[in-house]
């Protein structure tokens, strides 16, 4: 098992703006896709011999430099994450547990699941629903996505309530971010929607740096 915490730290130094333009992939395992999105946030996605098959893992960069590392399985399921800001793991089993398999199956997937955070389990629980509609973006199809959740703390009050629109690959078997919005403020909308599919052998492939829309203040994802 590859120790997540010390990928983090490598990659980590690996990765300051005045370092070389390329990130490096840990040992033992293969780059599979650098994704460039709106609002400043690039993501380089990789796969590892000693892992579960199916399982990836995704480096999420800001123009601050890496901020998380996470690890999904076939499902699409948020298995481990390790931030700046503090480490979580999924509680398992999960009540309801996010499954592709079951979005593209029945156009709807409800979850319900506990991420172990350094602050406390945080309860998740919504759903993901194919609108029916695809597009595609830099020649990948993408299905699009609704979906509507809320964060409770262990005493069960609402930590957060957001919803939005993504984009997920069934080749790929990976979600993307799209628009999204909080609960309270449905008129402030975060687009963060792919712009570049990059793949081995491109230019740009594992990149540390996101290129757009980043001379601005970022209002992208937070860690």
């Amino acid at each position: 098992m590859i120790k997540p915490l010390m990928i983090l730290s490598a990659l980590t130094l690996a990765t300051p703006a005045t370092a070389q333009q390329t990130f490096a992939v840990p040992e033992g395992c293969t780059g599979t896709l650098t994704l460039q999105q709106k609002g400043c946030v690039l993501v380089n996605v990789w796969s590892c011999e000693a892992d579960n098959p199916g399982d990836q893992w995704l480096a999420l960069i800001g123009q601050g430099g890496l901020f998380s590392v996470q690890k999904v399985d076939d499902e699409f399921q948020w298995l481990e994450a390790y931030k700046i800001t503090g480490n979580e793991m999924l509680e398992v089993p999960a009540p309801d547990p996010a499954s592709l398999t079951e979005l593209f199956e029945n156009q709807i997937d409800t979850w319900d699941f506990t991420i172990l955070t350094d602050d406390g389990p945080e309860r998740n629980v919504g759903y993901d629903m194919l609108t029916g509609e695809t597009t595609v973006i830099d020649g990948v199809t993408l299905f699009i996505t609704n979906y509507d959740g809320r964060t409770l703390d262990a005493e069960g009050n609402e930590i957060q309530a957001s919803a939005g629109r993504q984009y997920v690959s069934q080749d790929l078997r990976l979600f993307f971010f799209g628009e999204s919005w909080d609960a309270a403020t449905p008129d402030q909308v975060t687009d963060m929607s792919p712009v570049d599919f990059i793949f081995p052998g491109d230019p740009g492939f594992f990149s540390n740096q996101p290129i757009y829309e980043c001379n601005q203040m970022e209002t992208g994802y937070q860690p």
